[in-house]
């Protein structure tokens, strides 16, 4: 089965809000055997609705809209639905009961025609019952295409996705199974782990897809299985990714996408009953955040210090001024005080500190942009390592913070190995 996603609104065009909808739309129906075709964004615009629906019409399986149900004139997707499918609005009485009880008795307030019009909906359609608003969904079929409308509002779109869409299409379709296993690896570019697995890749099953997802300092590597026996595609997911660890089993370092790096690291502190702090210059804070969005990281994170200035260095971490001055701000000798320093004022295990040069500009150092020192204070000793990545200033931020927690990985692991 094929599937198109449609967003409705002028203000995802004009990039005044950030389309969501179709990523955990894409997610949801991909994990039922479902293969997205395409995702489209259109304005509020009838004529441009009818002939996206025209196109689409018989293309795909299914066609899922976010978008333009709501009570207001812009909203027209649920006239437009009329149009297409040669029919008229009619009140459905559970949603407008839904919608009173939802005006009056939550919100306390009166209810307005503009409410009550929410339960106008296409005589002709299936009405999903939208449990957390007032704008239902509908499911219309014309021909070979089944068309599905949903509110646009995030939290509304995925309880009708997950409490009626995909039990519906479950219970009405037979679809194939896909299967994906990603691998996260760190420390090489995807050119390199390219050439690496070439061999094991070019001999992959004609049923199994591999896919390069790079970001700064890590690659993805996602399998993907299409079939119609879910045994035989598992085990030849498994088969091939013990032959993949056997030749980058030194950079893989988790098995699935929320096995990020930062995951791993706290697993394995909190496993160690060790404690990590951070002192952070360029990146601003954001080494801090990336180990505090894991669940339960206050087992092992203790804080940090965002030391931006110079003065901030000398005041409150109590770098040398002398250092300062003899190396500059970005110098091995100021990331090895940072480290030192906010390991004994937090007193944890180990320590983190960055100072670099993240641009546009090369400020008051002599180093080139995009020159980092990562120091990495352990139980034992100082490790401090010299860096450039590059531009732009975004890049030089993100991969600090990867370079960063793939030292430590490196470090923490030798406990365990």
């Amino acid at each position: 089965m094929k599937a198109t996603i449609v967003t409705i609104g002028d203000e995802i065009l004009i990039g005044q809000i950030v389309d969501t909808n179709s990523g955990f739309i894409a997610k949801a129906l991909d994990k039922i055997g479902i293969e997205i075709n395409e995702m489209i964004s259109i304005s509020d615009d009838k004529n441009q609705i009818l002939d996206t629906f025209s196109k689409l019409q018989n293309k795909v399986d299914l066609v899922l809209i976010t978008g333009g149900l709501g009570p207001t004139k812009d909203d027209v997707t649920k006239k437009t639905f009329c149009d297409y499918f040669e029919d008229e609005l009619v009140v459905n009485e559970e949603v407008l009961d839904h919608v009173t009880q939802l005006i009056e008795g939550i919100y306390k307030r009166p209810i307005s025609q503009i409410n009550k019009d929410q339960a106008l909906v296409p005589s002709k359609s299936t009405v999903l019952f939208n449990q957390f608003g007032t704008a239902p969904g509908m499911w219309m079929k014309k021909e070979n295409t089944v068309f599905i409308s949903l509110p646009g509002v995030p939290y509304e779109m995925k309880g009708l996705v997950e409490n009626e869409i995909v039990p519906k299409i479950i219970k009405e379709y037979k679809r194939p199974y896909i299967l994906h296993q990603t691998i996260l690896t760190y420390g090489q570019g995807e050119s390199l782990v390219a050439e690496r697995i070439e061999e094991w890749e070019n001999n992959l099953p004609e049923f199994i897809k591999l896919a390069y997802l790079p970001s700064p300092g890590r690659v993805r590597l996602r399998l993907s299985a299409r079939g119609t026996d879910e045994e035989e595609l598992k085990k030849a997911i498994a088969e091939n990714v013990v032959s993949l660890t056997k030749i980058i089993g030194d950079i893989i370092v988790g098995f699935d996408d929320s096995e990020t790096l930062e995951v791993v690291v706290g697993r394995i502190l909190t496993l160690q009953k060790k404690t990590i702090s951070t002192a952070e210059s360029c990146t601003g804070g954001k080494i801090a955040q990336v180990l505090t969005s894991i669940p339960g990281s206050s087992a092992y994170f203790k804080g940090s210090i965002v030391s931006y200035a110079k003065d901030a260095k000398i005041n409150v971490l109590k770098v040398s001024e002398e250092t300062i001055e003899k190396y500059s701000v970005v110098s091995e000798e100021v990331a090895k005080e940072m480290a030192l320093s906010i390991q004994k004022i937090m007193d944890t295990d180990y320590a983190i500190s960055v100072t670099g040069n993240a641009g546009p500009t090369k400020d008051d150092t002599d180093e080139e942009v995009g020159t980092v020192f990562i120091a990495l204070a352990t139980p034992e000793n100082v490790i401090v390592e010299k860096f450039n990545f590059g531009q732009p200033r975004e890049k030089v931020i993100d991969r600090t913070v990867n370079k960063s927690l793939e030292m430590l990985q490196k470090e923490i692991l030798k406990n365990v190995l």
